[in-house]
């Protein structure tokens, strides 16, 4: 069965985002996506590509219920995100979706492995065998040997692959990572992607990586472009703001 023939898993119709205000006497609206329609099945990798301020980071958020549009419907397995409340979505962030940021944002105070064990802790699994799940990741991840570390004592490479296990511990059916190696040298972060994208390969699950970097996104099965708001699928050329969601 082709990608195309499959039910979403996540589904953007038709999205829209403004930053500003329609007022006279205030500046502007500005529109930062314009009708955007995206579809992703389970398993699916998708990059997203675009030069800075072009909407993609934007559009992550949207994506995973951090931000919510100012137009259009967003839908996770059928399930309305604008008829979920707060506390909904919050839980399934914690319980569905893993993040990689550009910097890790892992907690300085914390060592290793309770900066991996943390989404476990904050779902409410005890400390103990939050630590115990989390310490399974490490050696399959090249840690071994740094449970102990601290954030400032691993190396950036280090740091990043300690933030693929904190996304990777509670088993997500989604990896939202942004700009995953734009704080790392080329060959670091072509390790740390190669790792991120079998990571999600071996366990059937769903990546969207946001990056303005080709040899990244050529990890990914689909790549698609943002520029000024404007989705575009590079895989047939057309512009996703015209028609049904695609």
């Amino acid at each position: 069965m082709n990608i195309e023939s499959r039910s979403p898993q996540l589904l953007a119709s038709n999205i829209t985002m403004t930053y500003g205000t329609q007022r006279v006497d205030l500046p502007a609206a500005r529109p930062v996506l314009s009708g955007v329609n995206l579809r992703l099945v389970r398993g699916e990798s998708l990059a997203i590509m675009g030069p800075s301020g072009s909407g993609k980071s934007t559009l992550l958020h949207i994506l995973a219920g951090i931000s919510a549009p100012t137009g259009g419907e967003m839908m996770w397995n059928g399930l309305k995100y604008a008829q979920m409340s707060d506390a909904q979505r919050t839980k399934l962030r914690r319980s569905e979706f893993g993040f990689v940021f550009q910097s890790g944002q892992l907690l300085a105070q914390l060592p290793a492995l309770e900066n991996v064990a943390l989404p476990l802790m904050l779902a409410g699994v005890s400390v103990d065998q939050a630590k115990q799940q989390a310490q399974g990741l490490f050696a399959s991840l090249g840690l071994q040997g740094l449970m102990d570390r601290r954030p400032g004592e691993l190396s950036g490479g280090q740091a990043q692959r300690v933030a693929i296990a904190r996304a990777m511990v509670i088993n997500p059916s989604v990896i939202f990572a942004d700009e995953p190696t734009g704080a790392l040298d080329q060959h670091t972060g072509m390790e740390v992607m190669s790792l991120l994208s079998h990571v999600a390969q071996q366990n059937s699950t769903t990546l969207v990586v946001v990056t303005h970097d080709a040899h990244v996104a050529s990890f990914c099965s689909r790549t698609v472009q943002m520029h000024d708001g404007i989705l575009s699928d590079t895989s047939t050329g057309t512009s996703t703001a015209t028609g049904g969601a695609q």
